[in-house]
This record gives C-alpha cells, sequence and structure tokens, in this order.
C-alpha cells in the first residue's frame, strides 16, 4: 500500500483513500489529477479487495484511458485487462454490442462518423425531395446532435417543432433515424442515448451492470452531457459508489452539449458526497497562478479554490499586441526560434481558438523553416484512400451498411454509373431490401443493362468471398486480400507520380496499422479492428514524436492536456 500513496500530498491521498460512497474531486489545473484517479483505482484493487471487473473508469480520450491503465498496471505489477476503462463512447458501444437486439440492432453494427453521417443525411434529404441548398446536411446534423445531447427523442422534436423550417428538420430527423436502422448503424450520439434508453427501459440489464460496477470513476466530469450524465446516475443509483473528478472552472464545451450543472449540482444529486479539493498545482510558476486565480475568481457559477504552488517567483506575463495575424504568425515563429536555443521544437505548442486561425500561424513556420504539425487537421482516417478501404472491410462485417455500399460499389471504376445504381435502389425501396442485399436478385431487375448486371454480379460474388474468409481469417490477411482482389489501387495509376505514391503510402500505413494491431490483440478478426477504429479521435492519431512544433485549437489541448508541456514556461518565455 505504501508505494500508491507515496508521493501524495494531504488532499491527494483522501481522495485516493475515500472509496465508499460519492466523492468529488475537484481538481485545479496542474494538480494530479490523473495520479489520483489511476492511485484510487490501484489501492481499489489491492486495498480494497474490489474485482477489476467491478471498476467502470470513464474518460474523454482513448490516449488518456491507456495511459490510465498502465499506470494502474505499473503500480500494481499485474494485468488489469479485466477492467472496464475507456472513453464513454468505447464504453457504451462495448455495452451496445452486448446487448444490441435490445434496442434493435445487430451486434455487427456500423458507427458512422461524421462524414458518414453527412452521406447518409444527403441521401434522406434527397429522399425527402428537398434542397440541400435550403436545407444544408451540416446545419441539420448539428440540430440533431444537439437534440440528442439533451436526450430529446425523434418525437419529443417532432412535438417541439413550432416553424415549418423545424417541422421539415423533425421529418429528415426521423427519416435520419430510420435509415440508421435499416443500415445496422450508429452515429457517435446514438452509442450514448441507446446506452442510457437500454438501461433505464430494460430493468434486468440495469441491475446486471449496477451489480457488476460496484465503483464508478469518471475523469473530466464538467465536459459530461446529459446521455452521460443519466449513463453515470442509473448505473451509481443503488451502490453510489461513483468519483467524479473534474474542474468547474475548464469547461469549455458547452457549444457540444456539455452541462457545467453536472458538476455544480453534484451535491444535490448525492447528499452525502465527500469534497475535495485539489489546489497545489505541480506545473506552473506563482506568477502565473496569480493571474489565473484573478481572472477566474470573477467567473460566475463556481463552486471556488485557490491554485498555489511551491515554485515562488516566475518571470511576469508579457502581452504582445499585434497588428494583425501575420504579424502576430511572424513573432511566433521568432519566439520559438529563440526557445530552441534550450530545447527542442516538441517541446512547444500553439494554442488558438479556431482551426481557421492556423493557416497564418502555418505560413510563419512555413516562412521560417520551422517544422510543425497541426492536431485536428485532415485526420489520416478520413483520407479518401483510406475512408474507401475501410468501406470495404464495414461492409464486409455489416452488408446493411448502404454507405459503405454506395461508396465502393463502382471503386475502382466497374462500368457501374448513376442510373444503373439509381435502378438499383430504386429496386431495393421497393422490395424492402439493403442495396447490397439486393445484388442477390439482380435477375429480377431487367432495367440495368447485361454487362453493368454482370459488374455487379463480380462485386456481390466477391464481397460474400471476404464474407466467408471473416469467419478464419485475420483482419491484417484479410485487409491485404481485399485490396489485392479488388483492384483498388488500379485507379491510382491515372494520378500524378507524387500523388500516386501518396495514396499507396496512405493504403500501406492502414495495413500495417491492421497489422500491428493483430500482433498485439487477442481478437484479431477483422470486425473487433474496426470497432477499435471507428472509435479514435484526431487527438488520439497526434504522435508527438517529431521534433516539431505542435499546433492545435485550446479545446484539443484540454482534451489531451499532454504532461511535458509546462504551461509557465512558455508565458514566462514569451
Amino acid at each position: 500500500m505504501s508505494s500508491i500513496l507515496n508521493g501524495l500530498n494531504d488532499a491527494q491521498r483522501k481522495a485516493v483513500q475515500a472509496v465508499d460512497g460519492p466523492v468529488l474531486v475537484l481538481a485545479g489545473a496542474g494538480s494530479g489529477k490523473t495520479r489520483v484517479l489511476t492511485r484510487r483505482i490501484a489501492y481499489l484493487l489491492s486495498e480494497g479487495g474490489v474485482d477489476p471487473r467491478q471498476i467502470l473508469a470513464m474518460t474523454f480520450t482513448n490516449k488518456a484511458a491507456g495511459e490510465m491503465r498502465e499506470r494502474v498496471e505499473d503500480l500494481l505489477h499485474r494485468s488489469c485487462n479485466t477492467m472496464w476503462i475507456g472513453t464513454f463512447h468505447s464504453l457504451c458501444a462495448r455495452l451496445l454490442r452486448a446487448q444490441a437486439e435490445r434496442v434493435g440492432l445487430r451486434s455487427n453494427f456500423t458507427i458512422y462518423d461524421a462524414t458518414d453521417q453527412l452521406a447518409l443525411l444527403r441521401r434522406v434529404i434527397a429522399d425527402e425531395e428537398l434542397s440541400e441548398r435550403d436545407y444544408p446536411a451540416r446545419l441539420i446534423r448539428t440540430r440533431i446532435s444537439q437534440a440528442k445531447n439533451q436526450m430529446v427523442g425523434v418525437d419529443v422534436f417532432a412535438q417541439r417543432a413550432s416553424t415549418f423550417r423545424e417541422q421539415i428538420i423533425a421529418r429528415v430527423f426521423r427519416h435520419y433515424q430510420d435509415a440508421l436502422k435499416q443500415n445496422n448503424a450508429v452515429d457517435f450520439d446514438d452509442l450514448l442515448t441507446l446506452s442510457v434508453a437500454l438501461i433505464r427501459d430494460h430493468e434486468d440489464v440495469r441491475q446486471t451492470y449496477q451489480t457488476q460496477f460496484s465503483h464508478i470513476l469518471i475523469d473530466e466530469y464538467q465536459d459530461t452531457n446529459r446521455p452521460q450524465y443519466l449513463f453515470a446516475r442509473y448505473l451509481a443509483e443503488v451502490h453510489h459508489n461513483i468519483c467524479v473528478v473534474g474542474d468547474d472552472d475548464q469547461s469549455i464545451y458547452a457549444w457540444r452539449g456539455a452541462d457545467i450543472r453536472n458538476i455544480l449540482d453534484f451535491e444535490a444529486d448525492y447528499p452525502n458526497a465527500l469534497v475535495i479539493r485539489l489546489e497545489q498545482n505541480y506545473r506552473s510558476t506563482q506568477v502565473i497562478l496569480d493571474a489565473g486565480n484573478a481572472l477566474i475568481r470573477n467567473n460566475a457559477g463556481r463552486k471556488g479554490k485557490e491554485l498555489w504552488t511551491d515554485r515562488a517567483g516566475g518571470e511576469k506575463i508579457r502581452l504582445k499586441r499585434c497588428a494583425d495575424e501575420a504579424e502576430e504568425a511572424r513573432w511566433i515563429a521568432g519566439v520559438a526560434r529563440d526557445f530552441k536555443r534550450a530545447h527542442t521544437y516538441r517541446d512547444m505548442a500553439v494554442l488558438y481558438r479556431t482551426n481557421a486561425q492556423s493557416r497564418a500561424l502555418e505560413e510563419g513556420f512555413r516562412r521560417a523553416d520551422i517544422p510543425y504539425q497541426i492536431v485536428g487537421d485532415v485526420r489520416f482516417y478520413e483520407r479518401k484512400e483510406v475512408k474507401d478501404v475501410l468501406a470495404y472491410l464495414k461492409l464486409v462485417v455489416n452488408p446493411r451498411d448502404s454507405i459503405s455500399f454506395w461508396r465502393v460499389i463502382n471503386t475502382p471504376r466497374r462500368g457501374i454509373g448513376a442510373t444503373s445504381t439509381g435502378r438499383l435502389d430504386e429496386f431495393a425501396m421497393r422490395e424492402g431490401f439493403s442495396p447490397y442485399q439486393a445484388l442477390a436478385h439482380l435477375e429480377a431487375i431487367d432495367t440495368i443493362p447485361k454487362r453493368t448486371t454482370q459488374a455487379m454480379q463480380r462485386f456481390y460474388d466477391a464481397i460474400e468471398g471476404f464474407r466467408q474468409d471473416m469467419e478464419t481469417t485475420p483482419a491484417d490477411e484479410l485487409a491485404a486480400k481485399i485490396v489485392d482482389e479488388t483492384g483498388y489501387l488500379r485507379d491510382f495509376e491515372k494520378l500524378l507520380p507524387e500523388e500516386q505514391m501518396s495514396r499507396r503510402a496512405h493504403v500501406a500505413e492502414l495495413l500495417t496499422d491492421i497489422q500491428i494491431f493483430v500482433e498485439q490483440s487477442d481478437d484479431v478478426s477483422l470486425e473487433a479492428y474496426l470497432r477499435k477504429v471507428s472509435l479514435v479521435t484526431d487527438v488520439d492519431q497526434w504522435e508527438n514524436a517529431a521534433d516539431a512544433v505542435t499546433l492545435m485549437t485550446l479545446h484539443s489541448a484540454i482534451c489531451y492536456r499532454p504532461r511535458r508541456w509546462a504551461v509557465s514556461d512558455f508565458a514566462a518565455h514569451w
């Protein structure tokens, strides 16, 4: 036990050892909250006699979850693979796959990312005979997401629609949800809302998981939304062994549904809650903390805390006012170059409010010949060639996935034009088939030319062959076979050499990623790989290994919070 409590201050030790009942840990910036969470889990396992399977620990990034698990295993010198630790979305996806039929899904459901959502919404908008100019898919996606984040379902949304435009959006919302179900697919918001509905509406399921998870831990509680709040509340309503860690002064995600009331009202939800404040900061000098405290003190709706540190003094903060973004970028590049004398570029980060602000900074760094990398740039898994190959893999696993089907039916080109796919779609809708299922009945469609029918049949036979291989073939071998036998790389030959090389490299990188997954996983199936990759975020993809300055939004930085960045160093130097 001594090793678990070593190096903790009094407040941290109290948070680690308070294992029974509800606990609210108000953790200021740099106060060691990750240390508290990992030590608390280790303490529960070693001193509390808790089985790893009884712990449910929820974070907001896969990186944070992985780091937390590694720290616990290092402390205890044993594997904790049976512990449920991950992001809200990954844990809810795991729950839903185990109970899929209860919410009208099959266990091999596809998780649609933002691009897939837009593709489906555009098909829905077209089916509703609406103009996307009048009803943009991105706008409707935002409205639907807002509704789901507030646990507002289709029926309630329709009842609340007071204008003609809102009524149209409600109609699209209903059609969109029906289309998701037909595709055996969910979007990211559904992972949360369906999980809440599952444990709310099915008493046996609720009791099962309430019994299984005797201790619940939640990181970044100030950033939870309504579904996440309800999910935890239902699971903890019997034993009340819930520990949440957060900072009411760092809530910046209201725009995507985060509700600050979740942390402010924790004591109302759990009247016997123990509240612990972590106020000692280990990152910054007192100058930085004094400035931060002075600003934060003016915030309304906060529980209150005063950060302090043993690191007295520090250089004064300097404010630089620039004429425009170009001057600002030149100045920042100059600071980075000066800072390089004592540090490496990978020690540096430039934070900004919106992604659009990166353009001027990129130009400034290019002119100064300073290497940089952007978190939140075009994600690897969203590159066209990567999404194409993933669409093949998704279709093999889930033939109902029409978005993946339409993406690859003529990729690479097979002579299957828009007119023929339209006729196939009409037949599928009329007969109640998915587009892929319709390929098994091509003889009944006499409006498609014979040559095109033959191409469609070859495509269908190939996918069916891959589906048979899926039962016995590891994901890496099957993915390589799919890329090879579909002739996917064939279309690259028409590109310029540099573009062709780049796209081939991305496909090769994807295949390598699948190979690494197989080497490191017990479950080597294609379905297991897709479960993992469907929940990857841009922050999870960031590798801080290259000697390059990192550019990212404040929101991304809050998500990741690299321990090696000391804000005081940057502030004092600048």
